[in-house]
């Protein structure tokens, strides 16, 4: 099921000139088709999988994608016209079969034979767009392609490939599209969220003198994974960026009486990854990262107000920023204060509360806002969160307490 507003994409491509999109990106092939975009993306080439989204939301969506992902995206995506070409994968149903001969008889009575591609042919996969363009009229019409992804190469011969279409950069139509979320998103982010925090909890119960940072790490994982394998989902990925001690690059640092321990740490979920960040300590921290730390807490207090549906992501920078600035930290800055989540490429995605961003905050949009500091020889310090942006202000994915958490007592 493709996680589109339809309508909402008929209303951002009218506003935009676009009678269509067309993307080659694999995250946005399955966010605008609803499955995997399979294996020959693996390449970094534009053809791959193709998904067209035309801006009628009363025409169906369509794809272009490979032999061997096609039972995948038939099972998920059962309405969209799917078109297939082959790839180096040689994969045959032989169910029956007993012998060789009746292996190479089956290929036959298949499509499954013939001579394949080393990798994929691009020709063949903008050929099989050009037919679906054709068929839905759109052969001379103003198309959206996600030009933050495409190869410039694979474009030139897009072009070369189809040369009445009159090719447009559509990914700010794409990202305007991705940056509110459909009920099926927000589950998904939550359910990342809640797995992570468990993974923290974990974590926090293996902080002591001598625990080792690969420790925590493993720990964190083994709570993230169990709380979904209790709740009944599954993870399709982790990330974390731990750190102990005042050394922020020590990957074998161990836990001392009070040293600084940060855990920015995100799961994922059919590709939606969270995003959040607790610090702690086993011991009192020292006096200077408690000012660093209260300082981060009254900026995150002040960006967190600022964030409600018609506001700016520009503002909540200029609050936190401001805030910083009132607690003495005169040259302190920070690019951004935190972004969209999703299923985009990497962790953070766009927008970002950032200087001066005019892009407007909407309600179902979820969003991690941070506040870190880190400091070589003292250690790193960070509070971040997940939040879904509704009409009346913020509903916060976390539960743990945003304090600098002394683990030694108790």
């Amino acid at each position: 099921m493709s996680d589109i507003d339809r309508k909402r994409a008929e209303r951002l491509m009218k506003e935009a000139g676009l009678d269509a999109l067309v993307l080659f990106q694999p995250e946005a092939f399955r966010y605008a088709i609803g499955a995997p975009a399979g294996v020959a993306t693996m390449w970094g080439r534009a053809g791959a999988a193709i998904a067209l989204v035309p801006a009628d939301s009363g025409k169906d969506l369509a794809a272009v994608a490979s032999d061997h992902a096609a039972g995948t995206i038939c099972k998920l995506a059962p309405t969209v016209d799917l078109r297939t070409h082959r790839i180096w994968i040689d994969m045959l149903d032989i169910a029956g079969a007993e012998t060789i001969e009746q292996i190479d008889a089956a290929y036959r009575r298949s499509s499954a034979g013939g001579p394949r591609p080393e990798t994929f042919d691009r020709s063949v996969a903008f050929g099989l767009l050009a037919d679906l363009l054709k068929e839905r009229g759109l052969e001379r019409a103003k198309i959206g392609v996600d030009m933050e992804f495409m190869p410039a190469a694979d474009f030139e011969a897009l072009k070369q490939n189809q040369p009445q279409v009159t090719w447009m950069d559509g990914s700010t139509v794409l990202r305007r599209l991705r940056m509110v979320k459909t009920p099926r998103e927000i589950a998904r982010l939550r359910n990342a969220s809640k797995a992570a925090e468990a993974g923290l909890v974990l974590m926090a119960a293996a902080i002591k003198p001598g625990a080792a940072l690969l420790e925590l790490s493993a720990a964190w994982k083994a709570g993230a994974h169990a709380c979904a394998t209790e709740d009944g989902f599954a993870l399709s990925g982790h990330w974390d960026y731990i750190s102990v001690g005042a050394d922020l690059a020590n990957m074998n640092a161990v836990v001392t009486p009070g040293a600084l321990i940060k855990a920015d740490v995100g799961t994922l979920v059919d590709g939606y990854s969270s995003d959040g960040a607790r610090t702690f300590t086993y011991g009192p921290a020292p006096f200077l990262a408690q000012d660093v730390f209260k300082a981060l807490e009254n900026a995150f207090a002040a960006g967190l107000e600022q964030i409600r549906p018609g506001n700016t992501f520009g503002a909540v920078h200029a609050a936190m920023l401001g805030s910083m600035r009132k607690d003495g930290f005169a040259e302190y800055y920070r690019g951004h204060f935190g972004h969209s989540v999703g299923g985009g490429v990497g962790i953070e995605e766009w927008p970002f509360f950032s200087t001066n961003n005019p892009e407007v905050i909407e309600s179902d949009m979820v969003v991690a806002l941070e506040a870190p500091f880190y400091g070589q020889s003292l250690g790193a310090l960070m509070i971040e969160d997940q939040f879904l942006v509704t009409s009346n202000g913020t509903v916060c994915m976390n539960t743990l307490p945003r304090g600098l958490c002394d683990l030694s007592l108790g």
